[in-house]
């Protein structure tokens, strides 16, 4: 991708809005839908407007429209439909679809107003919890798959993650103190070099949510540390996440290393990285493989939970 000029190939619009490549030049051609740019070697290069219009377009097939009508409708006459979808839908599927869509737009045009409006409907209709599993995560996902290189992903990927990180930590503070001295007790960090704190942060909502004693750490802790802070606290559990590029080895030299600096703490760990099969989860050592393990074992339902078996 041309990183300030938004050009976006035939397959990221199919990323984007699930429409088939195909389908997109039918429409093209049928209806004249999108206009692209065309590079020397004949490649369709698409704006911002293109993917904005075909997500709207896309959408509202999905709940009934014909691409014979909306291809003659103005832009604003789509997103006034978008608009009314959005207000009259009460299926919570179908209303999570709109809200995805919408997080989508906002992330291409930079439009801080949209998310914040968007995420706002939301919590007010679902809550933040259901708002975060249903919206807020599938977004992130998408976007994951969207942008695979480029320097335009960096800069939505920055956008993207401070608005997501400031609504995170805003939900965290209206939380209640937890005074139970009998609760579970957690500590939550990211290893040396993990910058991404979007899992660590909902895990601590998901937690302090349920009624557990939370020390949140962030970032970028060193292995002592935490020994020091196990050693000293004696936490009932230690949660931290692999998303950045680490090489298996190192995973797994760091996993034995936490297992056995932690004591008698148990050890949980997350993160795209740790679905790798090569990596070797310790005896001991408890993968959490999605928010609904971390939920289930906040809950007091432990038995589902992969426990490492290894060294």
């Amino acid at each position: 991708m041309h990183p300030l000029n938004a050009k976006y190939s035939i397959k990221d619009l199919e990323r984007l809005s699930g429409v088939k490549a195909h389908t997109i030049r039918i429409w093209e051609q049928r209806y004249n839908l999108l206009t692209p740019d065309r590079t020397d070697t004949n490649i369709r290069l698409y704006s911002d407007h293109d993917v904005k219009l075909l997500l709207n377009i896309s959408l509202l097939i999905r709940h009934g429209g014909k691409i014979s009508h909306l291809s003659k409708l103005s832009l604003v006459e789509i997103s006034q439909k978008i608009i009314e979808l959005s207000r009259s839908n009460t299926d919570k599927t179908s209303y999570f679809e709109v809200q995805i869509d919408q997080l989508v737009l906002s992330m291409i045009e930079f439009d801080d107003a949209r998310f914040e409006q968007t995420i706002s409907d939301s919590v007010l209709k679902h809550g933040f919890e259901i708002t975060m599993l249903n919206a807020i995560i599938p977004f992130l996902q998408k976007v994951g798959m969207m942008w695979l290189s480029g320097e335009s992903s960096i800069l939505q990927e920055h956008f993207i993650s401070s608005l997501v990180r400031k609504n995170l930590i805003i939900a965290i503070n209206s939380l209640p103190a937890v005074r139970d001295s009998q609760a579970d007790s957690f500590m939550l960090f990211l290893p040396e070099g993990e910058l991404h704190e979007t899992g660590l942060l909902f895990s601590n909502y998901i937690l302090k949510a349920r009624g557990k004693k939370v020390t949140y750490m962030g970032q970028t802790l060193p292995r002592e540390d935490v020994q020091s802070f196990c050693k000293e606290h004696k936490p009932n559990y230690i949660l931290t996440f692999f998303t950045a590029a680490h090489s298996v080895a190192s995973i797994n030299q760091y996993l034995k290393d936490l297992n056995e600096l932690s004591g008698n703490t148990k050890v949980l760990v997350a993160g795209m990285q740790i679905h790798d099969p090569a990596i070797e989860i310790p005896q001991g050592v408890t993968f959490i493989s999605n928010v609904m393990d971390l939920i289930q074992l906040a809950e007091g339902s432990v038995q589902h939970l992969k426990t490492g078996t290894g060294s």
